[in-house]
């Protein structure tokens, strides 16, 4: 998995349970592609402390994916809901696959909400 899509996800899932120093450094690395340089001067920290900060939130973050697995069941229940949409296909006819293909999409849409 690529690196920025992997700490975005972990933090759309657990940036919740980090303070606001630990968001604000991490957001301004992944969000707004700011060199360490660049986090170092906005936080008015050392570069090297920018650059394990960033090294322990995402440690942080991995450690709670480790525990809770919310990642990994949320890509499980996407993947079942492509699957029950593939599945249900073409339904012009059948009221029944309908029904079944419109659970799907609305399964999809919760999951990206």
């Amino acid at each position: 998995m690529d690196k920025i899509y992997e700490q975005t996800l972990l933090y759309d899932f657990y940036g919740e349970l980090l303070n606001e120093h630990q968001k604000n450094v991490f957001e301004d690395a992944v969000f707004n592609d700011l060199s360490l340089s660049e986090v170092a001067e906005v936080h008015g920290i050392t570069r090297q402390a920018a650059h394990d900060l960033i090294r322990r939130v995402t440690k942080t973050l991995q450690g709670y994916e480790e525990k809770l697995h919310m990642i990994g069941r949320f890509k499980r229940i996407e993947e079942i809901a492509a699957k029950i949409k593939e599945l249900a296909g073409d339904t012009a006819g059948n009221r029944r696959l309908s029904e079944i293909r419109k659970c799907a999409d609305d399964i999809h849409s919760v999951m990206n909400s």
